[in-house]
Parts: C-alpha cells; structure tokens; sequence
C-alpha cells in the first residue's frame, strides 16, 4: 500500500491516538506495558506506524529527525521482526556530545555508535523509489552518533513489529556528535571501522570494535531505505532533520556513571555519560 491509497477512518485515526496516548503516558511514568489494550492495539506495521505518527501530537515535541531500529540480522533477531523499522526523534530528548544523559527509567541500558545523515534539503513522497545517488546528493553532512534506546515493552522481544513501531521503534535519547569532514563521502563506509570504550570514571570497563557494513551492509542503504518508508508512508524527510542509521556495533552494555565514547578515526568521535 502507498501513501497515495492510505486513507484511515476515523475509527483508525482514534485508535491510533489512544495508542499514542496510553504509550506517552508510560514513557512519562517510566512504567512498563505488558501490551497495549486490545481496542487499540496495532495489529500490523502500517497500524503501529499510524500510532506512532499520533506520538508528536498526544507529547508536544517536535520531530527532530528518525532513527532506524533493527538493521542488522542479530538486531532483527534479538526482537523478532523482520526488517529495519523507523522510528522518531523528538525534542527534548536529543543531546550534544558530552552530554549526560539520563538512565532512569531505561531498562535497556546500552549505547549504540551509530552513523547518523543532516539533510541538506526535503525528499517529499513520491511514487517512485528513491535512488541512492538521490538521497546521498540531499545530505549536508555525516555525524558521529551514539543512540540510548529503551521501550515501555515489557518484554520488548516478545512485542512484535507492530507494537513496537508503536513505541517509537524503541527511540529514547540520542546524542549527536559534530559535523565530519567532508572526505566522508569518498569513503567506503562499508567497511569503516568504529572503536568504543565504556570507562567508569577513569577505569577501562570494556572496549569493543564495529563497522558501517553492520548497518543494513552501509549507512547510505540504510538511509536511503528510510527515506523510501517515508515515501511509502506519506512523509516528507525534511531539511533539517537528522537520521540517525543503527547501531554499527554489539551495543555497549551501561551502568549509571559509565562513559561511553565512540571513535570515527578521521571523522571524528562522539561521546555521553550515563547519569547516576
């Protein structure tokens, strides 16, 4: 179904705010959902994205940007869905490098090194796919990025697609490094190396290795696929916005006081704390 043949009732338009509702609440009471109510539970990917479309509106938060959830195979695996699902980035909840973010509430508890894409200039909904040359030509600059998801899913595993995709594909903080250099786009980012090191305070916890070819085989596939589920969905990525394209690496386990740093070599590094 394309965005041209999408047109919900109002039957639909009310569930899918109700969902949206009783999600945000959850969100700010830091309780867990074992499921959403049967009335307005989504039953399918084209209804947990109405939802989570209902989000901007029931928060007051704008959006920021997206973020792409499951884009590698264990990904997909570890929450049992399918394929890459997009979520939103909303006010309030994204930091500069260096930031402390907050842990409570967050029952995941991990930091994921992403790429993340500023979009230079919008790509509206349109019938045909977009190319990757496409995308690639509408993006001002690459990023450095460190993801802090979490879900109000209890257990988010066992949630499903649609469910999920309701709660915002599991975005919660993020964190946003500084613009790369523009020899980025000569790279090949299927390949590009990323190291990070948790430390607690000045001890070395743990240090792992990831790469760009994890994220959907590379970062400019993974965001060329956003901008065509948004097509797809009616939506226009907007001029602005960021898109940040899933974790290039295992996710970093986190306790409260533990910093996380990502290190992009040429292009630059990011970091953020976990609160205590």
């Amino acid at each position: 179904m394309s965005f041209q043949d999408t047109h919900p009732s109002q039957a639909q338009h009310q569930s899918a705010t109700q969902a949206a509702q009783i999600i945000w609440r959850h969100w700010q009471s830091a309780q867990v959902l074992i499921a959403l109510p049967m009335d307005c539970r989504p039953q399918n990917a084209q209804q947990g994205y109405a939802a989570q479309a209902q989000l901007p509106w029931v928060s007051g938060r704008k959006v920021l940007g997206w973020k792409i959830a499951a884009t590698s195979a264990n990904g997909q695996a570890h929450i049992n869905v399918s394929g890459p699902m997009a979520g939103r980035l909303l006010s309030g909840q994204v930091f500069d490098s260096g930031a402390t973010v907050p842990s409570e509430g967050n029952r995941m508890r991990v930091a994921e090194p992403e790429f993340a894409f500023a979009m230079a200039q919008d790509l509206p909904p349109q019938t045909a796919p977009y190319t990757q040359q496409q995308v690639m030509a509408a993006v001002a600059s690459l990023h450095p990025a460190i993801e802090v998801p979490d879900s109000r899913l209890e257990p988010f595993t066992a949630a499903g697609e649609a469910q999920l995709l309701a709660d915002n594909a599991c975005a919660r903080h993020f964190v946003l490094g500084p613009a790369a250099p523009d020899l980025w786009r000569e790279l090949d980012l299927s390949t590009y190396p990323v190291h990070a090191q948790v430390k607690h305070g000045s001890t070395l916890k743990y240090a792992r290795d990831g790469s760009g070819g994890n994220v959907l085989g590379d970062p400019r596939i993974a965001l060329t696929w956003l901008a065509n589920q948004l097509s797809h969905l009616g939506i226009t990525l907007q001029k602005g916005q960021v898109v940040t394209t899933g974790t290039c690496m295992v996710p970093l386990e986190l306790e409260p006081g533990d910093t996380a740093t990502a290190d992009y070599g040429p292009l630059g590094r990011v970091s953020m704390t976990f609160s205590v």
